[in-house]
């Protein structure tokens, strides 16, 4: 791959359609346009005002922000408050304990409704069970559950007794789950027999066993859920059935107050190698930044809303806008167990309509896979209810923008293309629905009260115009504290770059406006004949054309230019490009990214394949493409969702027709 630190990066297409907020949305809108101004005169004040507005504090903060340790900040830290409290029993206080919290739908059809005052007394009684097996505040807690209510309820337990959790995704192995419970000292597991994936019980108890047969750990007990009644192995003494503690506890539990700064929970970053990566985040500022966003972003309207987020709480995403922001405010959301085409590729469509889901939150990657399918699926549904439109994971093309916004959408509802990561905790760049004149494809301006901004190499802001790196130039209130037990590693990853700015090794260009494009890692840039080529761009120019459903592309190294680009594509079933040979399709493609950006972005190769490497959070493994595309020996592939992707991948290239050279 090409230096990542050697110039700026090519600035290739143009966006010129815009859809500016209704004037009944922007009328009725939580975000108003001075929100900017007030941010931007006193930042850490706007937040202060956030922090006391949206959240009930056991102890009133007095200190706002401590940034003298830098690059590790405490915001409200003399302040104290419980996440679960503030996520739960005040609603019930304030009088709204009959308010839907969550509706869950099983991949199975079987549904469960709880109710802010049934959530309070799950979580009350989960807490209690939580102290009878031995854990305390600061105590850590593995969670590895499948997407259903006990998942929420144990987080919140947690959160309530003041015992960090760390979420595992129940699709990762038995070793990515032992080194997460040894990096975290975890001193208790909670997981179920099984859970439901593509119509059939999948086991997670086998992977925790496993995982604790590997060596000593601090693991004391692992609660286990019955969820498929699968047999299960057992280790007595050890394991412990969730209805034996936890249906018969009190539910009646008072929250610990900690102070803002305590530990809310440990997040491993997925595709890691060697050491794991355990990202953490604090409760107070956490906390005001998720409700904040959530409210804001989302437009959200509590008394009235139906929020749907698809995202696992095994990612950062289901903690910020499943579990906490949501709850915080007080929402009714939909948790679904399953995955969009089980049993059929009309559910998520189907749940849309059940539960009139008025705001949906999802990834780019399902958006495209929808698209594939044809949109005279989502067509045979009503999508009426929806207002409000999310994107969230990694850019998202300007085609796959314009169709969720038409077909989803109904060509009416704003679109909030959201960046953030797993060490902002929160969202940082996004439109506002009722302010922001939408650009597709595009995350635009950073949230009122974030300083982020475009650089080059000497980190000076790009023009107009422009590609760099992306860097916050201030701290946030959600943002990291650190790597689990590793400052320094923390300091080398993320503020070596540029001194005094946080860079987490995205690429992003400025527009003529000034707003920001996200062009993906920088690790994922290639240097074609001396220009630095963005593979999101080429990616977007691809799924421009009516055939395309979905582009990956990685640059491979070439005798003349350095390096070449290579692309994957996954066409659309419901256009013309699988009628063609591959030929065809290759010189179509070819032209068309010609015509969209110039020559010099033209693939050497365009192999069309069924699907793509994805890991279970749906982004795309480029490094494995480049594997293929350079005839090498495919790398580690154990956190692909489908690791047969590969074979099948690799056996295309090397058929007849799957290269083509000017």
């Amino acid at each position: 791959m090409s230096d990542p630190t050697a110039g700026g990066l090519e600035n290739l297409l143009s966006e010129d359609r815009r859809f500016a907020p209704s004037p009944e949305f922007a009328a009725q809108a939580n975000a108003t346009a001075d929100l900017y101004s007030w941010a931007n005169a006193d930042r850490p004040a706007f937040w202060a005002e956030q922090a006391r507005e949206l959240l009930s504090w056991s102890t009133p903060f007095e200190q706002v922000l401590d940034w003298s340790d830098a690059p590790v900040a405490r915001w409200f830290a003399d302040g104290t408050l419980n996440a679960a409290y503030n996520a739960v029993d005040r609603h019930v206080e304030a009088g709204d304990g009959d308010r839907v919290a969550l509706h869950f739908e099983g991949e199975g059809g079987d549904t469960r409704t709880l109710t802010y005052a049934d959530l309070q007394r799950e979580v009350a009684k989960a807490a209690n069970a939580l102290g009878k097996l031995g854990v305390g505040t600061g105590d850590r807690v593995a969670i590895y559950l499948p997407l259903i209510p006990e998942a929420v309820v144990t987080m919140l337990a947690c959160a309530r007794i003041g015992a960090p959790h760390s979420v595992v995704f129940g699709g990762f192995s038995a070793e990515a789950l032992y080194s997460r419970i040894v990096d975290a000292e975890a001193k208790l597991v909670v997981t179920a027999d099984g859970g439901y994936r593509r119509g059939a019980a999948s086991a997670l108890k086998p992977a925790v066993d496993e995982a604790l047969a590997k060596g000593e750990t601090t693991v004391e007990h692992v609660l286990v859920v019955k969820r498929t009644g699968q047999d299960t192995d057992w280790t007595d003494g050890r394991d412990v059935w969730w209805a034996d503690v936890v249906d018969t506890a009190s539910d009646e539990h008072e929250p610990v107050a900690v102070e803002a700064e305590h530990p809310l929970f440990i997040l491993y970053t997925s595709g890691t190698t060697g050491k794991p990566k355990g990202i953490f985040h604090t409760t107070g500022g956490y906390l005001t930044q998720a409700a904040y966003t959530h409210l804001n972003v989302f437009d959200l309207k509590p008394e009235t809303d139906v929020y749907w987020c698809t995202a696992d709480i095994g990612w950062v995403t289901g903690h910020t806008y499943v579990v906490y922001g949501p709850l915080v405010n007080g929402a009714t959301q939909v948790i679904y167990e399953g995955t969009p085409d089980t049993p059929h590729r009309g559910r998520w469509w189907e749940i849309v309509q059940k539960y009139g889901v008025t705001i949906l939150y999802t990834a780019p990657t399902a958006i495209r896979t929808c698209m594939k399918w044809g949109e005279e699926i989502p067509a045979g549904f009503d999508l009426s209810s929806l207002r409000v439109l999310g994107s969230v994971g990694e850019p998202i093309n300007p085609e796959a923008w314009m169709w969720y916004r038409r077909v989803i959408g109904g060509d009416r509802t704003p679109i909030v293309d959201t960046w953030w990561q797993t060490e902002t905790g929160a969202i940082m760049i996004s439109p506002l629905p009722g302010v922001t004149e939408a650009k597709p494809g595009s995350a635009q301006v950073p949230l009122p009260g974030i300083a982020a901004d475009v650089v080059d190499d000497e980190a000076h802001p790009v023009p107009d115009g422009g590609g760099g790196y992306l860097v916050i130039r201030e701290p946030w209130p959600s943002m990291l504290r650190g790597i689990w037990g590793d400052l320094e590693r923390y300091k080398d990853t993320y503020w070596s770059r540029f001194d005094g700015l946080y860079f987490a090794g995205d690429g992003a260009k400025k527009d003529a406006d000034g707003d920001i494009w996200l062009l993906g890692r920088v690790d994922d840039v290639m240097n074609v004949s001396g220009h630095r080529l963005s593979t999101t761009e080429i990616e977007s120019a691809l799924v421009s054309h009516p055939w395309v459903a979905e582009a990956a592309v990685v640059g491979a190294s070439d005798e003349t230019t350095g390096q070449a680009v290579v692309a994957f594509v996954i066409l659309r079933g419901d256009a013309g490009g699988g009628d063609q040979s591959a030929d065809e399709v290759q010189t179509t493609l070819r032209n068309h990214v010609a015509k969209e950006i110039g020559p010099i972005a033209k693939p050497r190769q365009i192999l069309v394949v069924a699907e793509l490497p994805k890991t279970r959070s749906g982004k795309i493994m480029r490094r494995l493409l480049r594997d293929v595309a350079e005839h090498r020996e495919v790398g580690d592939a154990t956190t692909l969702a489908d690791s047969s992707v590969m074979d099948l991948i690799a056996q295309g290239l090397a058929a007849p027709g799957a290269k083509q050279e000017d």
